[in-house]
Order: structure tokens, then C-alpha cells, then sequence
């Protein structure tokens, strides 16, 4: 019988080949972790654990999510008015975070994207009616008659309101500062620099309710919802003293 011939297989090594590397997973903004948080935070019954739940778990996958429908729908282009809108939107979510119904099966992230998504397109509506509602008198398209009507009819409200407006604004910048100086604590004083800020740019928010209000100062202070509401409680008792102790501010006494 003839003998079978083995064959030596001979290993190529090539130290200069490498694997390409395995790209890794991006993990998602608003994803399984999101979602569990926002039924953990539903189920919550403490004040100060669902604040903590919010601020560490569910407000970053908001804030993403939020930024992405603005850039991707060109909602905003102004970068002050991108923040503006931001937060807004943000706070609109945080007010729906109880509406949101698990048990239907549908996924958080899909039921706050079509709930901030509704919202900014609201917001941008109203935006175009309002630039529509400004009319130049210098438009060449209207006629005659239509530039009489704009200089017949005056929106400006008069000297005498605009004075008063004026007076009252100083009034509260004068008021908030009193009170500045009464608070005894950092946290007190966090929150009247927080008032302080709101009061400056009230011009420019457009979404205002008690809700939006108070995480527009937990925000601004970044302060729990505890450690603001104790501060608010006491700055009440501080606004009470000046109104009672001054002729100064007796306007806002009541």
C-alpha cells in the first residue's frame, strides 16, 4: 500500500492585518431607560424623588429630544429665541408627564414626540400670525386707502398708561431688591436673583402659566422643587413686612 503524503499546512501570520473594529452602539437619548423612568416617576409618591427622577433621568432625554425637532423642523434659527423655545417646550413636557398612560402600550418616547412636535408647531403659528398682524406703511403694494386706515388706526398705547407701566415696572425692580436684602440664606437669595432674571425677560417668554412659572425659577435658581418652594414661602413673609412697613410700596399691600 502506498503511503498517503501529509500535507503542513503553514499558518501565514501578518502582524501589519488588522480586524476592523466593531463600531459601538450609540446609546439612545430617549430609549427602555427613559421610558422606565417616566412610569418610575408616575408611581412616585415622594416630592423630593420624583424631582430627583426628573432632573437626572427624564429632563436630559426631553432636552435632546426637543433640540433634535427644532433643528431637524427649523423651527428656530435665532439663537436666543432657540433657548426660549427650548425651555418652553421642556416645560411643556414636564406638565404632561402625568398624562402619559403606559398601559396602552404605546412607547414614551413616540407620545412626548408628537406631544412636543404639536407644541412647537403651535408655537410657530403663532409666530407667522403675528409678523402677519405688522403691517409697513411703507409696503408698496397697499393702496392709498389702505395706508390712511393703518395711520387712522393707533395700537400705541398712550404716554400716560406707557409712564404708569414704567413707574409700576421700577416699583417691583425696587421691591424685588428690598427683598434681596432681607433674605438670610444662599437658597433665598438664589431664588430672588432667579425672580429677578424671569422679571427682566418677561418680554420674551410667550408660554406663562403658575406651573411654567415655577420650573422657569427652579431653572433658574437650580433648586430642587423643595428647597424653592421653602424660599418662596419665606420671601412671601419678607414681601408681606415691606408692603406693611413701607408708604413706598403700600400699592402692593392691597
Amino acid at each position: 500500500m502506498k503511503k498517503t503524503s501529509k500535507i503542513k499546512i503553514k499558518k501565514i501570520k501578518n502582524n501589519n492585518l488588522k480586524l476592523p473594529a466593531k463600531k459601538k452602539k450609540r446609546k439612545p437619548y430617549f430609549g427602555k431607560a427613559a421610558h422606565a423612568a417616566i412610569v418610575k416617576y408616575q408611581n412616585c409618591e415622594c416630592g423630593e424623588d420624583k424631582n430627583k427622577i426628573y432632573v437626572d433621568e427624564i429632563r436630559p432625554s426631553f432636552e435632546k429630544l426637543v433640540e433634535n425637532l427644532i433643528f431637524i423642523h427649523g423651527f428656530s434659527n435665532n439663537k436666543n429665541q432657540f433657548h426660549i423655545l427650548k425651555s418652553d417646550c421642556v416645560s411643556f413636557l414636564f406638565q404632561t408627564l402625568q398624562k402619559f398612560d403606559p398601559a396602552k402600550g404605546s412607547k414614551a418616547f413616540s407620545y412626548f414626540n408628537v406631544c412636543a412636535k404639536n407644541f412647537l408647531i403651535i408655537q410657530q403659528k403663532k409666530k407667522i400670525k403675528n409678523r402677519r398682524r405688522n403691517i409697513s406703511i411703507f409696503d408698496e403694494g397697499l393702496s392709498i386707502e389702505d395706508k390712511r386706515a393703518i395711520e387712522n388706526h393707533s395700537v400705541i398705547q398712550s404716554q400716560e398708561k406707557l409712564a404708569i407701566f414704567e413707574e409700576d415696572k421700577n416699583l417691583i425692580k425696587e421691591m424685588i431688591d428690598v427683598i434681596m436684602v432681607k433674605a438670610t440664606n444662599t437658597n433665598e437669595k438664589k431664588c430672588v436673583n432667579a425672580i429677578k432674571t424671569l422679571f427682566e425677560s418677561i418680554e420674551d417668554l410667550d408660554f406663562l402659566n403658575k406651573r411654567a412659572i415655577f420650573v422657569y425659577l427652579r431653572e433658574l435658581s437650580g433648586l430642587n422643587a423643595k428647597q424653592l418652594s421653602v424660599a418662596m414661602s419665606n420671601l412671601r413673609k419678607y414681601y408681606r413686612e415691606v408692603t406693611k412697613s413701607s408708604d413706598s410700596f403700600i400699592f402692593f399691600g392691597g
